[in-house]
């Protein structure tokens, strides 16, 4: 077994608290460029579509499963590198991969060409959050766990909402192969602001504890699914993003064909309420949730399933109504409350097992979330809409998402409901 080294700042940089503070915003910089990278393609699409000649269901197979098919893939093999490498090196690597392979969707000349630079992407973004929710299990103790994951979460809103802002406005003055490159590359100065300046913490760092050595991933696999909590922690973070996806991946073009709006205008708005009001959301969850489960634990469930309740009635009427400025006003408080479980989900996996598997944990957690979440979400609504063009017309997103989103966020919040039940005892029986 490995021992804990010595916890002095010399040794141990993270022993100081500014240090600690400023590796937490360094990885969620890094994590807001995995949703720049990601959302980019939400606000560009109408104008991709128009100059490709593409369907919506080719549109939500970029969006969606051919991404999440490969991000998924490479995320297990990459996690299990990081609970045995230098994490912080992974991380390094993957941001520059992944930008690179955003600019190189601006020379798609066809689908198939765009199609290859998602899937490059895809690879990329496998090797950032695992490795870095790993660091920060390590960095912050189990008390400040869920708050610490929750501001990283926070990049997935902030991604969003520069995403949609710089998208919306360069296909506007541009187009959208400009988009592409002057989003992507200024992620590679990112990667090397990660290799030079963050320090790999200490594993077993928070809890005081000796290390372990690496797990087999078959074992990581069974412990997770032998824990009821986690399955249905699992499956409800994958209905909840299900429902994220499909929202963050189609509103721009439900607005813009239903509503008539422009893509800079629209960028605008979207950037505020998925992105800054989401980012409120997810940070203000992971907050109460570790300050309401100092006195019982199943808070991190019982959260998410409270906000999931009160965001679907909203999700309902955005659909219904005629006016863009009163469907964008509804669609703020299911902004605010789409990611509230990401942060909470997070900090109980890592509870649930050892040291040195938590980033295979995230790994798998992220799985399961991906493929349903990311993979069938913008995929489902995409052809659902071809399905219902011929009767509906412009009109067929609308009538796509109407049934399908609230319904995936109604089953979520049943599964972080039951994900309450066995959490103490659960938790309580973790490996060290």
């Amino acid at each position: 077994m490995n021992q804990l080294g010595s916890s002095g700042a010399g040794a141990n940089p993270y022993a100081s608290k500014s240090y600690r503070s400023y590796v937490l915003v360094v990885l969620t910089i890094v994590y807001t460029f995995n949703f720049v990278d990601r959302q980019l393609l939400a606000i560009l699409q109408e104008s991709i579509k128009a100059d490709l000649v593409l369907s919506d269901g080719q549109l939500g197979l970029l969006t969606g499963f051919a991404f999440a098919l490969f991000y998924v893939t490479a995320g297990i093999p990459i996690a299990r590198w990081a609970d045995t490498s230098n994490r912080k090196n992974i991380i390094a690597g993957a941001v520059g991969l992944w930008s690179l392979m955003t600019a190189a969707s601006g020379l798609a000349q066809n689908y198939l060409h765009l199609l290859l630079a998602r899937i490059g992407v895809g690879v990329g973004e496998a090797g950032g959050s695992p490795p870095a929710h790993s660091m920060i299990s390590d960095m912050y103790p189990e008390t400040q766990r869920a708050s610490a994951l929750a501001f990283y979460a926070m990049g997935v809103n902030f991604g969003i909402m520069l995403g949609f802002f710089a998208g919306g406005w360069l296909n506007e003055v541009f187009d959208w192969r400009t988009a592409f490159f002057v989003v992507g590359l200024p992620g590679v100065l990112v990667s090397v602001v990660v290799l030079m300046s963050v320090r790999e913490p200490i594993r077993g760092l928070a809890e005081a504890r000796s290390v372990a050595d690496a797990v087999p991933v078959s074992d990581v696999i069974k412990l997770l699914w032998s824990r009821i909590s986690f399955r249905h922690i699992a499956f409800g973070a994958a209905l909840n993003a299900f429902a994220g996806y499909s929202t963050s991946s189609w509103t721009a073009s439900f607005m813009i064909r239903s509503h008539d709006m422009t893509t800079g205008e629209l960028g605008t708005w979207l950037g505020m309420i998925l992105g800054g009001a989401g980012a409120i959301g997810v940070f203000a969850g992971g907050v109460i949730a570790d300050r309401l489960g100092t006195k019982d634990r199943r808070w991190h469930m019982w959260l998410p399933t409270i906000t999931g309740v009160i965001t679907i009635p909203f999700m309902v009427a955005v659909y219904l109504v005629d006016n863009p400025y009163v469907a964008l006003t509804l669609s703020i408080v299911p902004g605010i409350l789409f990611n509230v479980y990401l942060g909470n989900a997070l900090a109980i996996t890592h509870g649930l097992v050892g040291l040195r598997m938590r980033a295979l944990a995230s790994a798998i957690l992220f799985f399961v979330l991906n493929i349903i979440g990311l993979g069938m979400g913008p995929w489902a609504v995409g052809v659902l809409s071809d399905t219902l063009a011929a009767d509906f017309g412009d009109e067929s997103l609308r009538y796509a998402m109407l049934p399908l989103l609230p319904a995936a966020m109604a089953w979520s919040t049943a599964h972080f409901w039951f994900a309450a039940k066995n959490l103490r005892e659960e938790l309580a029986s973790a490996p060290a």
